[in-house]
């Protein structure tokens, strides 16, 4: 696996972005055969029922200390981009050693900031997407595959 080599011998922290990360942190964790912390933040752009971002709200009480460690930040998707970019500013403020970015998706053609994450699991088409912790309104977070919001709807 890519991320055990490039964090071999280092002290590797995961800060994962609630809430919609919370089950590819799991899955990740026991992927990953290094000694690790996890840390967890919480960030939405995202509120109630709608399907475009708004304002950033950053909730960092769960955060402990990033000094002199090596962060990965790992976020359920990559959008426009605006809340990674700030993200990975607010903990290289906090003493970061270094930051790099997993995303399990990354959405295209909606991206506004120049950021590249390091890690992605898949691209996708525009789309509202569901599912594996992702959610609409806090609902559909559970389901095990990642589905259109519109075709859950329809069905």
């Amino acid at each position: 696996m890519r991320i055990e080599a490039d964090y071999a011998g280092k002290p590797l922290t995961i800060v994962a972005v609630l809430t919609g990360s919370l089950i590819l942190l799991a899955d990740l964790m026991r992927r990953i055969h290094l000694p690790l912390r996890v840390a967890l933040l919480q960030a939405s752009s995202y509120r109630g029922a709608t399907t475009t971002a708004g304002s950033l709200v950053l909730n960092t009480s769960f955060l402990p200390s990033v000094e002199g460690r090596d962060v990965l930040l790992l976020d359920d998707i990559l959008d426009t981009g605006r809340t990674l970019v700030e993200l990975v500013d607010h903990v290289r403020d906090r003493g970061a050693s270094s930051v790099r970015t997993a995303v399990l998706l990354r959405k295209l053609g909606r991206q506004v900031v120049a950021i590249e994450p390091d890690y992605v699991g898949f691209e996708i088409p525009d789309a509202f997407v569901v599912g594996y912790g992702l959610d609409f309104n806090d609902d559909h977070r559970h389901l095990p595959y990642i589905a259109i919001l519109e075709e859950i709807l329809d069905a």
